[in-house]
C-alpha cells in the first residue's frame, strides 16, 4: 500500500500556494481572470498524531491506497473553496492579451 505523505491542510495550502503564484506572475497584466469556487476531493485516512495526544489528522491517500484500505479506515472528503483576496474582493489572475499561449519557459519551476 502506498499513501501521500501530505496532511489535508498542506494539499489546500498547496493549491493556495498555486493561486497565488498565478496571481503575482499576471501583475501589471491587461487581461484578468476572476478565480471561481475551487472543488478539492480527497481519499483520506484518520490517524492518531503521535505528537497530539488524543487528537487525530487527516491524510490524503492515492488511489491505490485507497482500494487496498477497508471501507472503515479510509473516507471521501470533498469540498468547495472560494478564494478571495486578504482584503475581501475577488482573486484576479491576470495575463497580457498578446501573451504567447501556454506557460512559457517552465525550466527552472518546480513540478506539479
Amino acid at each position: 500500500m502506498r499513501e501521500l505523505d501530505i496532511g489535508l491542510a498542506d494539499a489546500v495550502a498547496a493549491v493556495r500556494d498555486e493561486l497565488l503564484e498565478a496571481a503575482a506572475r499576471g501583475t501589471g497584466q491587461d487581461l484578468a481572470f476572476t478565480v471561481g469556487p475551487v472543488e478539492m476531493e480527497f481519499e483520506v485516512e484518520l490517524r492518531a498524531d503521535a505528537n497530539a495526544k488524543g487528537k487525530f489528522k487527516v491524510w490524503a491517500v492515492t488511489a491505490e491506497a485507497g482500494a487496498g484500505v477497508s471501507r472503515g479506515r479510509t473516507h471521501r472528503v470533498s469540498f468547495t473553496l472560494t478564494p478571495r483576496s486578504a482584503d475581501g474582493a475577488d482573486l484576479l489572475i491576470r495575463g497580457a492579451a498578446d501573451r504567447p499561449m501556454g506557460p512559457g519557459d517552465v525550466s527552472g519551476r518546480r513540478p506539479g
